[in-house]
């Protein structure tokens, strides 16, 4: 029906000036308007307009063709994956703007069956979608986004990686308006804070106006994201370090605009505009170092090693940056596949759980695309890259909280301090408002109340934390330790409890000694080869490398299959071939030593016996770390090394033998049941278990592809004598979190002295705030270099 009125667009805000189409008594300013709020409706979702007022976007006239999506070969571009049933696609929409965008395309599902999920990223403005293919084709996908206002950019020339470029412009700009406006009002107060002359106090008001019209779109454009966040804040009931910065930017431009239009004072526009440059500033830095560090660490963070290359010169390790289109890759079971490939060689069962959350390995077949992101678990297989290796994709795994399906209840100390410091703040400046209010001097009580807010706004403490933690965070990177976020290095210094596993973990692999006791033929030393080869597990890589040379390339391997904590099993030539413990290859279970036994057909060859050295200085390293947290070994080998290893870790040590992985993850919750916080040091691939139940968990690697999820940290073995070392940074990074805290909070009080007296001037908060500011990011960046070099991570 067509309408004649003025109002706005229940859809997206635009005026409607002449006429309206109108839906369930609401006016829309386009065809396009009113048909998404009808495709919303049918489907029960009016909640998007409960979010914000006017959330959408208006729909473009011109028609987009999208047939183009039907062609396979352009849509493969598209996909990160795909199997018989689903398919995953992410796209970059440039229209996400609000918390009703990120809450309707979380909600896709209800739009239409086939949609499986979908993630949002707010920040990168993608979302990330998995959907039943053979329901929904992606073009059809596409089409269902565009209908509701959220038109994805496709370019087929880099697919949709230019929209995934990291962008400041829009931030950029908000500082570039605050800085302009702070720079006009500081040289238009000058004159009010170091007295005027006859000729410039005729100017006073005109100087007050002009501050206020600076501070204006301060207010409106610069700032309005704390009022966000803020806002956003309050409504899940929470409290954050958004709310008082809102509160504070508020009542500096309520008091401004009241003592300009009373003619009673100057004003603090100069406060204002300084405050959220400086906060803007501090944001920008921030997000240049998380940028920086999430984005750009090349592999040497999340994926510091290698997976092994087949070439002229045999198999060779390089790193996953080194991987271009057209590189044979083998992939031996337990490891993950770096990037989308052909199946070349070997029988590969994937387990895309990283990707879809179904653990069932899928059986692939010879020329079967691969995608990125799935594990092997059988025999190795030979891979031919077809797509360069996609960092932000291997990213997304390691950042996915799906890896970590417990609840964590540590509380950063930003985050517990958030939650008190806006009511005590609220409470003090309520309090004075009272005080002078009963005293009878209602203006002093006015100006009282507004200075306490003003002063008191946490713009330093609201920098200390990231600025502190983010340097933190690029040291622990530069000496080989790959923590994930931030948070992680808080509850590092909080860690009372170490567990260690010993194969790969304390004892070295790259040094390890081996020889063979038994018989064994020659071409059953191959057979052996040919299965130990497809393992990832350190004892199975050091046996293929202490064997050498042979021709076990071309042995035919079926049923191949690897029991964590016991061992491997195939068939090779139509012989059985088992390595492992005692009990899984048969063989008595008396032996004494670290011991790899081989059967074959049921029958016991022999063993290889492994001496596996210590790490370097792993008795020092153990010492240190003794002195601040209770040590404990909790391996899957017998205790046959327990005589040597009660005399590295200290006595009250607990040394547990013969463990399966379930029982070490059982072991790690009877600690945490007692109250420990424990770390958790293992390989990644028996130990998964216990490293995700750990309160932290790092993964230790040497020479093997070892992405582990779900770990908190991958520790490169070479800085394993570091360890004591990071305990201790950790430790001295709070430290500098809670002196910068002080040092806000001292700055706090000084400028409540005079805030709750009512007798603060402009001048003062003007210099105040701002000194604030730079003293905190100024301490924040030298204190924690200074500790780092104190702790031997930085070179003097």
């Amino acid at each position: 029906m067509i309408v004649s009125k003025t109002t706005q667009c229940y859809h997206c805000g635009d005026e409607v000036s002449h006429t309206a189409y109108e839906a369930d008594g609401h006016a829309f300013c386009c065809l396009g308007c009113q048909s998404v709020y009808q495709i919303l409706s049918s489907s029960n979702m009016q909640q998007y307009y409960r979010y914000n007022t006017h959330p959408g976007k208006k729909k473009t006239e011109a028609s987009v063709r999208y047939e183009y999506l039907d062609e396979a070969a352009i849509a493969d571009k598209l996909i990160d994956f795909k199997n018989d049933e689903i398919s995953v696609a992410t796209f970059y929409i440039p229209s996400i703007h609000c918390s009703s965008c990120i809450w309707l395309l979380e909600h896709l599902y209800k739009l239409h069956p086939a949609i499986v999920m979908s993630q949002s990223d707010f920040l990168k403005k993608q979302v990330n979608i998995r959907f039943k293919h053979t329901e929904l084709t992606l073009r059809g996908l596409v089409e269902l986004l565009v209908d509701i206002g959220y038109e994805p950019k496709i370019t087929l020339q880099d697919v949709i990686k230019e929209g995934r470029k990291f962008s400041q412009k829009g931030l950029i700009a908000k500082i570039a308006v605050a800085g302009f406006c702070f720079g006009n009002s500081m040289m238009l107060s000058f004159p009010e804070y170091f007295g005027m002359g006859a000729f410039e106090a005729r100017y006073s008001e005109f100087f007050g106006w002009m501050n206020l019209g600076f501070a204006l779109p301060v207010l409106l454009y610069s700032g309005r994201d704390y009022f966000r966040s803020a806002w956003q804040s309050l409504r899940r009931k929470e409290l954050n370090l958004d709310v008082p910065l809102a509160i504070g930017i508020a009542v500096l431009f309520v008091r401004t605009a009241w003592e300009v239009l009373s003619t009673s004072g100057p004003g603090f526009a100069d406060t204002l505009c300084g405050l959220v440059f400086f906060l803007l500033v501090g944001r920008w830095i921030q997000e240049r170092t998380y940028h920086h560090l999430s984005f750009e660490r090349d592999y040497r963070s999340y994926f510091p090693i290698a997976v092994t290359r087949l070439g002229e010169g045999g198999a060779k390790p390089v790193p996953l940056a080194d991987i271009r289109v057209g590189d044979r890759l083998l992939i031996r079971n337990n490891e993950i596949v770096p990037a989308d490939a052909i199946l070349l060689n070997g029988q590969a069962a994937i387990d895309f759980s990283f990707v879809t959350g179904e653990s069932d390995p899928v059986r692939k077949v010879l020329g079967e695309i691969i995608y990125a992101g799935g594990r092997q678990t059988g025999e190795a297989i030979e891979l031919e890259v077809v797509k360069a290796v996609s960092q932000s994709y291997l990213t997304r795994l390691w950042n996915n909280e799906a890896f970590k399906p417990y609840e964590r209840n540590f509380r950063t100390f930003s985050n517990t301090v958030s939650r008190y410091f806006t009511v005590t703040l609220l409470g003090i400046a309520c309090s004075v408002l009272a005080y002078w209010f009963l005293a009878g001097d209602g203006v002093r009580a006015w100006g009282a109340f507004t200075a306490v807010l003003i002063i008191a706004c946490p713009c330093a403490l609201a920098l200390s934390s990231p600025f502190t933690l983010s340097a933190a965070l690029s040291i622990f990177d530069k000496n080989r330790l790959y923590i994930k976020n931030t948070a992680a290095i808080e509850q590092l210094a909080t860690i009372d409890c170490l567990v260690f596993d010993k194969t790969g973990t304390i004892s070295s692999p790259s040094a390890s000694r081996m020889r063979f006791e038994g018989s064994l033929l020659p071409h059953e030393w191959e057979m052996v080869r040919a299965v130990c080869k497809n393992s990832s597990h350190p004892l199975s890589r050091e046996l293929v490398k202490w064997a050498g040379e042979g021709s076990s390339e071309s042995l035919s391997l079926s049923e191949y299959r690897e029991i964590a904590g016991k061992g491997i099993e195939a068939i090779v030539s139509d012989y059985r071939i088992r390595v492992g413990s005692a009990s899984y290859t048969g063989a008595p279970g008396n032996e004494k030593g670290s011991r790899v036994y081989v059967s074959i057909d049921g029958e016991v060859k022999g063993c290889f016996l492994v001496a596996q050295p210590w790490r370097q200085n792993l008795g020092l390293v153990l010492g240190e770390l003794a002195k601040e947290c209770r040590l404990h070994l909790i391996s899957g080998d017998n205790d046959k090394e327990k005589a040597q290893l009660c005399s590295i870790f200290p006595p009250q040590a607990d040394l547990l033998f013969g463990r399966l992985p379930i029982e070490k993850m059982e072991y790690i919750q009877s600690l945490q049941a007692k109250g420990h916080r424990v770390c958790m040091f293992g390989d990644g691939l028996n130990d998964a278990g216990a490293l995700k139940q750990a309160n932290l968990g790092v993964a230790v690697s040497d020479d093997i592809n070892n992405f582990s999820p779900g770990c908190d940290a991958i520790l490169d073995g070479r800085s394993f004598v570091k360890l004591p070392r990071f305990f201790r940074f950790a430790k001295d990074v709070v430290k500098v979190i809670h002196m910068s805290f002080g040092i806000s909070l001292a700055y706090n009080l000084i400028g409540l002295s005079f805030a709750v007296t009512g007798t603060m001037s402009p001048l003062f908060a003007a210099v105040l705030m701002p000194l604030s500011t730079v003293t905190i990011i100024g301490f924040t960046t030298v204190a924690t270099h200074l500790y780092a070099r104190k702790n031997q991570l930085i070179k003097s």
